[in-house]
Formats: C-alpha cells, structure tokens, sequence
C-alpha cells in the first residue's frame, strides 16, 4: 500500500452505499451510537464487512515478513476483516505479490550467485532505484528465493521468519482464501492493489487484463465478490472498472504529490486537487472509495503532533465513498507524536489511543501492520 519511500464526528452505518452499488445511503449524524456501526453483509455472496473495517496490510506485517503466505495467514488468524496484497509481474507475466517489483530488501536475492549479473539500475516513478527487478525473473526462478523482512532494525524479531516463505503468486493467494473461506463458513476478504502500472504496461506487462482474467476465474469479477481493488494511478482502476465489476478504491498519497499517470498524461491535478468536492466526485465516477494517508485525515504539524482534521471525510461520504486510510502501526516512530511514548523509536507507543482518533473521524476502516491491535482498539471504540 504504502506509496511514499521510501474533528468531523459521526461514523458509518454501513459500508457506503457505492460500494455496494445501489442508491445513496443517508449518513449518520454526530449522534450515531456504536450500534449503528454493527455488521451488515454485501451481496449475494453472503459476504460481510464490518465497520469500521481492520484491513491487514500486507498482511500481519508487524509480526511476520510481509506478503508471505504466513503473514496473510496470521493476520486472517488474528481476525482482521481483509487482507492486502500488493501485484507486480514477473518476466514470463504471472501475478506475484510483492509491495515493489524492486525485491533486493524483502528476499534473499542478493545470497544467490547464479543472480548476481541481474543487479540493474532502473528508473521507476520517476526514481532511479538500483536492485533486483521482477520483471527481470521468470516465475521458477523467483521460485528459488525465500522472503524476509524488510526493516529488521525495526522489527528484529521478524527477520526470526526470514527464509520459512517463498514468494506466493497471486493465483496461490486466490487458491488459499478460498480453502480458507470453505473452511471457516465464510468468504475471505482481499484486497488487491495494482503496482506502477504504468510503468509495467510500458515494459509490455501491464496488470489489469491479466488481473481480471484471475479474478473471473476464481469468481471475484463481481459487484458482490469480497474483493477490493486499489491503486495509487487512477487510470488503472478505470481500465479495471472495464474489465470487471468488482470493487475500486483510489489510493492516494501526500496532498503536494501527482499520481503517476497524471505526470505521463501532462494532467497538473495533484492529490489536492482530487480531495476536493470536484476531484472526489470524479474519483466517484469510476470507483467506490478512496484509501488516503492519514495525514489527509489529520495533518501533523512541524513536530509530527496532530492538527485540525480536514474535511475529507464529511466530502468522501457527501459523494458517497468509502475512506480506508493507511497505514497504522504500533511502532513510536510511525505514530504521531501525541502518541509516542519514551524514546526509543521502534518501541510501542500508544497505539489505542491514535486508532481512536482515527475512528472518531467517521472513517470506514483502516490498513494497519498490526491488527490485533486494530481490533480491539476497533472494540472499545463502538463499545463506547
């Protein structure tokens, strides 16, 4: 999910009405009670998602080596309501997931000699990155590597998993959520985003078609199907809402950034311009959410404390999206300051009390590394 390197009360009482693409919900007022915010299920599916929803992000992130097999399965373990994955191509065109198609920090690439003349320097985005590329690797032999985590400094105790998984395609993901869905009584949430599109149609290996040939194959093409698609380039998501009926959410980063196609295309408009009332409304055009950073939501002033919430939630809901910002972890040096506590930087702050500030905002859900912590937090706020 996460793109950059490198008080409006109320809640929701359902999952906003675009999503479920029927008529416009009314929203609630200030007064709502936790109640309200109760489970409601979507579709003919049978699928449900609570609000506010606990997205895990790249799965249980905080606890084990993201994108693996293992910390998709801790986080569904743990209760999160949707799990995220993150798609980029190989070189022969299978789906794998991974948050960058750069892959030297989260695999052991670079401990295997046979690869060493595939070290390259490529510009993407915009960026030159020197590393191991995806595209660069056909699916056996990306096959051979194992994962690892990806800050150790921060999170020492994961690099204890590094090497227990392999890399999983996308397709594996499908095959275990609905084993997993069969085995529970119940549809298992993903969620799914599309990474550097642009960048990857460039290369002859654009996403979109062969996401939505995964998807109606596994049956989560639909309006109904408990799946979300999102990206940072808004044109991937209006090329997805060609292909399939499933779900869409624009990501969006800083205010001062442009997404990428926009820069390709000459488009000016920045992220500023699409939290207005008029970029939301053509966000609702082709898509059913939004998934901004928090400091959309709130920013932080000059010392990382909190601010004055803006208006984007009240003006996401007035057009009738969804807002599942990103990303909440339990770490004092991605909190803000209000909630840091002593001073070590990778030690726990307060995350309870920041999830509760978020949820106060009337936000729909939210991606956090650590949804344990999510969920309860998720708890004793509608338990208020």
């Amino acid at each position: 999910m996460t793109q950059g390197a490198r008080h409006t009360p109320g809640r929701r009482t359902v999952l906003g009405a675009a999503v479920l693409g029927s008529a416009a919900l009314a929203l609630p007022t200030a007064a709502a009670t936790a109640a309200q915010a109760t489970e409601r299920g979507h579709g003919s599916s049978g699928a449900e998602l609570p609000v506010p929803t606990i997205v895990g992000h790249r799965g249980s992130s905080g606890y084990r080596p993201e994108h693996t097999l293992g910390s998709y399965q801790l986080a569904l373990d743990l209760g999160a309501h949707v799990i995220e994955q993150d798609l980029v191509p190989t070189k022969d065109g299978h789906l794998i997931c991974r948050h960058e198609n750069d892959i030297t920090a989260t695999t052991d690439v670079s401990d295997h000699p046979e690869f060493a003349g595939r070290r390259t320097t490529k510009v993407v985005d915009g960026t030159s990155i020197t590393g191991w590329f995806t595209e660069d690797f056909t699916l056996a032999e990306i096959k051979t590597l194992r994962a690892k985590e990806r800050i150790p400094a921060v999170r020492q105790r994961n690099t204890l998993y590094d090497g227990h998984w392999e890399i999983p395609t996308f397709e594996e993901v499908l095959r275990w959520a609905d084993a997993e869905g069969r085995r529970r009584g119940r549809p298992v949430w993903l969620y799914v985003e599309t990474k550097h599109p642009t960048y990857f149609r460039g290369i002859g290996l654009a996403l979109e078609d062969r996401l939505a040939k995964l998807l109606r194959r596994y049956g989560r093409d639909r309006k109904e199907s408990p799946l979300l698609l999102q990206s940072f380039e808004p044109s991937s998501m209006q090329k997805m809402a060609k292909l399939v009926g499933t779900r869409r959410v624009v990501l969006l980063d800083a205010a001062a950034t442009r997404p990428w196609d926009f820069r390709v295309a000459n488009d000016p408009r920045t992220v500023a311009d699409l939290v207005t009332p008029t970029g939301l409304k053509w966000i609702a055009s082709f898509a059913q959410g939004i998934g901004p950073t928090l400091d959309l939501i709130i920013p932080r002033d000059a010392t990382g404390k909190l601010g004055t919430p803006t208006t984007l939630v009240r003006d996401a809901h007035a057009k009738h999206l969804i807002l599942h910002p990103y990303t909440m972890r339990n770490e004092n040096a991605f909190l803000p300051a209000d909630f840091r506590r002593g001073t070590d930087p990778n030690a726990y702050g307060d995350a309870f009390g920041a999830f509760q500030v978020w949820f106060e905002q009337g936000i729909d859900g939210i991606f956090t590394d650590n949804p344990d912590t999510g969920l309860l937090a998720r708890e004793d706020f509608l338990a208020r």
